[in-house]
């Protein structure tokens, strides 16, 4: 099913085998963050097409020609992650990207621990098509992630791409043992909001703890500081 949102003009498109028939459904934009409502108490002419179609859920940015590369990436590329079919609003969603099982455990329990629901990722390609179809809250980018140094990282400037008002709501943490935990000045140059040393990740809640209230108080002065000179 291809719809468009009203709010930002984004055309997207469904897998009608995801759809539950005769039913309004309610979903987000992956790309303004705004409520759609679709109605799909149809004809049997349209249930019959909803049976029998086979699309490709994909995401047309405007901007898709500067991004080339980033736009390859389709639904297909985590279709079989059911884990991500749908949350109901108020579930905070954080991205656990580690090659290590041992370091993907860790991560796991201490994002639950914060309240978080962690969703693991195998690689560089599998994250980016999570990343344009869903808002994580946090994300966790552990350094060496799919063969990739942090540096170097497809991820971090898939999210330097993001509109200020959606990175706004990521908080980024890094874990590498090139990192002095909480440096702040490291994490401005990585475009993070906290890099953690990987020997700390046995505290990983809580550094990210503090470091998420710290960027929130932070946020909240910035925000009341637009309003007071009629930005906000």
């Amino acid at each position: 099913m291809d719809f468009t949102c009203e709010l930002c003009g984004a055309k997207l498109s469904i897998p009608d085998e995801r759809l539950p028939k005769g039913k309004t459904v309610k979903t987000t934009c992956p790309s303004c963050k705004g409520k759609i409502t679709l109605d799909l108490q149809g004809g049997e002419e349209q249930r019959e097409s909803v049976d029998t179609a086979q699309f490709r859920l994909r995401f047309i940015d405007r901007k898709s020609k500067e991004k080339a590369q980033e736009n390859s990436y389709t639904y297909e590329d985590y279709a079989s992650d059911e884990t991500l079919a749908f949350y109901e609003e108020g579930v905070k969603l954080a991205l656990i990207m580690a090659d290590s099982a041992e370091h993907s455990k860790q991560i796991n329990k201490a994002l639950k621990e914060l309240g978080y629901e962690p969703i693991s990722t195998p690689n560089t390609r599998d994250a980016i098509g999570k990343l344009r179809f869903h808002h994580f809250d946090l994300i966790v980018l552990v350094d060496g992630f799919s063969g990739q140094p942090v540096e170097n990282s497809q991820i971090i400037n898939f999210l330097n791409r993001l509109p200020m008002s959606v990175r706004r709501r990521i908080f980024l943490a890094l874990v590498s043992e090139k990192f002095k935990t909480m440096d702040n000045m490291m994490a401005f140059a990585r475009s993070a909001n906290v890099v953690i040393n990987l020997k700390d990740i046995d505290k990983l809640h809580l550094v990210l703890k503090k470091a998420i209230a710290e960027n929130e108080k932070f946020y909240k002065v910035f925000m009341d500081a637009l309003v007071e000179t009629g930005r906000g």
